[in-house]
C-alpha cells in the first residue's frame, strides 16, 4: 500500500473513532458513504491548517449518512443515492452535488496484470447473479482472447453495508442486463443472489486484495491506493475503455445539471466513446431549515472552499470537480432554499 493509501487509513481509524474532531463550537460533523471518503480526508486535513475549524467525517456508508442526517445526529450527511424530490421535500432536506468518481470492478487473478482483463456490462451482472462461476467460462474467455484464465472459481464480493457505491453499481447492471433489473433491481442494500459482503469500499478493497478469484466493485481511488488490478469495462458505444480520469470526465461531459430538480441526475450508462460507463456523484445532504444557522454556515464554508481549493487535490485522486457552471448553480440553491428557524436566509 502507497503511503498516502497508509495516511489515510490511519486517518480514517481515528475519524472512525471519533478523534480529530469533537462537537463544539467550530466544529462541523458529517457522515456517510465511503466513496469520497479518499478526498474528503485530504480536503478537511487541509481546510483544518488553512482555517483551524475541525471537520469530523465519519465513513460509514450512504444509508448511514441518510439516516443520520435525517436524525439530525450531524450537520451533513454524504450519498451516492440521489434522493427523489418528493422524499427532500418529505424529509426537510436540501442536496447538493460535490464530485464526481468511478466504480471500478476490480480482480485478485494471478498472472493476470491491471487493464488486461476486460468485461462488459452483461458478463458483469451475469457474474454478480451467480450464472457465470468460474474465470475461464466462455462468457468471460470470449472477451479475453489471448488472456490466460485460471480453471477457477470466481469469489464474489459486495457490500455488506447500505452503500451508494452498491445503488450506481446495481443502477448501472439494471441498465444493461434486465436479469439484473429483474432479479435484484436497484437500491443502497439489495438482496444479493451470491456471494460474500464487506462493509465500506475499504472493506470490499481488502477483501479482494486477501481471497485468490475475487471480484470486487470500489471507488477509483481505492484501487490506486492499493494497487489493485482493475479491468476494462465496454461502454454503451461498444468501447472498452480504461478507468481514469479522463474517462470519468468524457462521461460526466454535457450533463445538463441546470435541468434537474433538486440536481436529481444518475450518471451511468452514458454516451461518448471514451466514458466509462460507472460514474457516481456525491451528494450533500443538509436540512433546509437550521436550529443552528451557525454551524449550517461553517458547513456551507466547508463546502464552498472545497469547491475553490480542491479541484487539484481531486484531480491527484482522479475524482471529477464540478465545474464552476454547477458550483453557480449550487451557491444559488443555497440562497434560495436554507433558513434559519426564524425564517431567515442563511
Amino acid at each position: 500500500m502507497s503511503a498516502l493509501g497508509r495516511a489515510v487509513m490511519l486517518l480514517g481509524v481515528l475519524m472512525g473513532l471519533g478523534i480529530g474532531a469533537t462537537a463544539g463550537a467550530a466544529g462541523i460533523t458529517g457522515a456517510g458513504a465511503s466513496f469520497p471518503y479518499p478526498l474528503l480526508a485530504r480536503w478537511t486535513v487541509a481546510y483544518k491548517q488553512e482555517t483551524g475549524i475541525k471537520v469530523n467525517y465519519r465513513s460509514i456508508g450512504s444509508g448511514g449518512g441518510i439516516s443520520q442526517i435525517e436524525a439530525g445526529t450531524v450537520d451533513f450527511g454524504a450519498s451516492e443515492m440521489p434522493l427523489e424530490p418528493e422524499e427532500l421535500e418529505k424529509a426537510g432536506l436540501v442536496q447538493f452535488p460535490a464530485l464526481i468518481g468511478g466504480v471500478i470492478p476490480v480482480v485478485n487473478l494471478s498472472g493476470v496484470t491491471p487493464g488486461e482483463l476486460k468485461l462488459n456490462g452483461k458478463v458483469l451482472a451475469d457474474i454478480y447473479l451467480g450464472k457465470v462461476t468460474k474465470w475461464n467460462s466462455p462468457e468471460i474467455a470470449g472477451l479475453n482472447e489471448g488472456v490466460k484464465l485460471p480453471d477457477k472459481f470466481i469469489s464474489v464480493v459486495h457490500r455488506a453495508d447500505a452503500s451508494g457505491t452498491t445503488f450506481t453499481f446495481c443502477n448501472y447492471l439494471s441498465k444493461v442486463s434486465p436479469g439484473w433489473k429483474r432479479a435484484v433491481g436497484v437500491g443502497v442494500s439489495v438482496s444479493w443472489p451470491t456471494g460474500a459482503g464487506a462493509k465500506g469500499n475499504e472493506g470490499v478493497a481488502s477483501y479482494v486484495q486477501n481471497i485468490s478469484g475475487a471480484i470486487g466493485y470500489v471507488e477509483y481511488a481505492y484501487v490506486l491506493q492499493n494497487n489493485m488490478t482493475y479491468t476494462l469495462m465496454e461502454n454503451r458505444q461498444g468501447r472498452f475503455v480504461k478507468p481514469d480520469l479522463n474517462s470519468f470526465r468524457a462521461a460526466a461531459a454535457n450533463t445538463k445539471w441546470e435541468n434537474t430538480k433538486d440536481f436529481y441526475t444518475v450518471l451511468t450508462d452514458r454516451p461518448g466513446k471514451d466514458a466509462w460507463p460507472i460514474l457516481g456523484v456525491t451528494f450533500i445532504l443538509m436540512h433546509k431549515i437550521q436550529r443552528d444557522p451557525e454551524t449550517a454556515r461553517r458547513a456551507l464554508d466547508f463546502f464552498s472552499w472545497s469547491y475553490r481549493n480542491g479541484g487539484k487535490m481531486a484531480d491527484e485522486l482522479s475524482y471529477v470537480p464540478m465545474p464552476a457552471s454547477v458550483v453557480e448553480l449550487i451557491r444559488r440553491e443555497w440562497k434560495e432554499e436554507f433558513r434559519g428557524r426564524d425564517g431567515k436566509p442563511l
